[in-house]
């Protein structure tokens, strides 16, 4: 098969099977298997040191799994890595362009590295679909985060990729400039080019058609949005009153509390046990009159701050989260 008629194929856009990684003893990736479509934007959360990256670099080419097979657009990530470079787009999480050269300059080395023939004709549509044109002579070292951001974007689409890999591709950037960066996202979606992009933002997972988490290597969830939600069964209650840090402290051990977290004014707890964890509140009411209880639908934050506790250390017992 071509690389053409591969990548033109309408099979998933990535594909992989049971992949596993080791460094040294450390056994950083544990049996991931993770299947995204063509057009799909797929949000990969997890903390850091969770095997995100490493599981990114797998899935490109840059790194060879130690056992588990699959394919990225259509190629074998074994045998085909080197095909594979030549169809993805690879942001990573630093900004890794020379800060000396011009916006211009800098897309321009890009295009040479990929040996393309009509070097200004590519740079400058990639000047004009990032909105960088009227930046095009300004050095690089001096743009903002925000504008770093599309540099880099603009230099993972000048060989017109099927396939984005963003590693954490907004860390450290202004709330506009995320917002802007994900509408664009959803504009190259729409043309059917796939996202695998790895965010801590929660705003930004609910962005995504589907999602997964992991860690600890273990990929512990994956689907949409309220696919994850709904596959927890975890009852939420919004407490208002006074001295809510207390209160946390208080309800730690509670029986039906697997959580505490502070949003704002109001004190979240949830629980797997909905019985267990209402008897609890209602008993506390009973103490403090003046608390105020409203049950309310458990979010995404939710979730992963529970799946995050679950996997706080995978040797041990699940522990409890408190924040």
């Amino acid at each position: 098969m071509s690389a053409v008629q591969a990548v033109a194929g309408n099979g998933p856009a990535i594909d992989v099977d049971r992949l596993n990684k080791h460094f040294g003893s450390r056994h950083v990736v544990k049996d991931v298997s993770l299947r995204v479509q063509r057009g799909e934007i797929f949000g990969f959360l997890g903390p850091n040191g969770s095997g995100k990256t490493t599981c990114i670099r797998m899935l490109c080419g840059l790194l060879t799994p130690d056992s588990g097979s699959g394919t990225c657009l259509g190629f074998d990530i074994v045998k085909e890595s080197a095909r594979i470079k030549r169809q993805v787009g690879y942001m990573t999480q630093r900004f890794s362009f020379w800060e000396d050269l011009t916006i211009r300059e800098n897309l321009d080395f890009v295009a040479r590295l990929y040996q393309m023939g009509n070097r200004r004709a590519v740079v400058d549509r990639a000047l004009d679909d990032l909105g960088l044109a009227h930046r095009a002579d300004q050095l690089a070292g001096t743009l903002s985060g925000g504008w770093k951001q599309r540099l880099a974007l603009a230099a993972c689409l000048l060989h017109d990729p099927q396939l984005l890999l963003l590693d954490e591709p907004t860390a450290g950037v202004d709330p506009s400039a995320r917002r802007d960066f994900w509408e664009e996202l959803h504009r190259l979606a729409a043309r059917g080019i796939s996202v695998l992009v790895s965010t801590h933002y929660m705003d930004e997972a609910e962005r995504c058609h589907k999602l997964a988490y992991i860690a600890w290597g273990q990929l512990l969830a994956q689907g949409t949005a309220s696919d994850i939600v709904q596959s927890l069964v975890l009852s939420t209650w919004a407490v208002t009153g006074d001295n809510l840090v207390g209160l946390a402290e208080r309800l730690r051990d509670a029986p039906g509390v697997a959580q505490t977290v502070a949003f704002g004014n109001a004190l979240h707890v949830s629980g797997p046990d909905e019985a267990s964890l209402a008897a609890t509140l209602a008993r506390l009411q009973q103490l403090e009159p003046t608390l105020r209880l409203e049950r309310i639908d458990t979010k995404l934050e939710h979730a992963f701050i529970y799946l995050m506790s679950r996997a706080s250390d995978n040797s041990q017992a699940p522990a409890r989260a408190h924040a």
